[in-house]
């Protein structure tokens, strides 16, 4: 696998993390297979490769097909939130990428709430509030923060907040991946059309 389509596998990751963000605040719901990619990413540590890390590309068909929409030309218009999301996501990852301290919390405190999945299951309520404190604890205490648009009757559940919150953490751990592997801001305006056909690539190989 080239470099290209471990850096789209990455991205692919983070659009459909922020677009499961974006439906939960629109409508109160998403795939539970969407979210669960998501969760899991976050204890995938130590992966031999980039795939690992959410499973299969049967699991990132959804955010495969959001970088042909964000980054083509078919109605990037309609997804102008969850872009807005995903680009505050990566600059928020780069800001955590040198508080060596905040790492250090965030592994902790995962390794915590491994614990828990291991007792109630990924998708158990408490999981997700545990996830979605850390989130509240650490990446929300940065200045710059990913301000949601949606329903108010959706975003004051208090279950549809944490899943936003922890849905959120996961776009970092998507995010950190992206520039590990070499992603930059700019490539979506000088690579967009590389990315989006190698994403077609990768879609006709799930």
């Amino acid at each position: 696998m080239t470099k290209i389509q471990q850096q789209i596998i990455a991205l692919s990751g983070l659009f459909q993390a922020m677009d499961a963000v974006e439906s939960i605040a629109q409508t109160g719901h998403c795939d539970n297979t969407i979210i669960e990619t998501a969760l899991n990413s976050l204890f995938i540590t130590s992966p031999s490769n980039t795939l690992e890390v959410f499973g299969s590309l049967q699991n990132i068909e959804h955010g495969l097909n959001q970088i042909k929409i964000f980054l083509g030309k078919m109605g990037t218009d309609k997804k102008l939130n969850a872009i807005r999301y995903a680009l505050a996501i990566i600059q928020l990852e780069r800001k955590l990428s040198k508080q060596d301290e905040m790492l250090g919390t965030l592994s902790k405190r995962l390794n915590r709430a491994e614990t828990q999945v291991q007792h109630f299951g990924l998708m158990h309520e408490n999981v997700i509030a545990s996830i979605a404190n850390i989130y509240t604890d650490t990446i929300s205490t940065f200045n710059l923060r990913v301000h949601i648009s949606g329903q108010e009757r959706f975003l004051t559940i208090n279950h549809n907040a944490a899943k936003i919150r922890s849905v959120l953490l996961a776009g970092i751990r998507a995010a950190m991946l992206w520039r590990q592997l070499g992603g930059h801001r700019w490539h979506f305006i000088f690579q967009r059309g590389q990315l989006c056909q190698q994403s077609e690539y990768l879609l006709s190989q799930r």
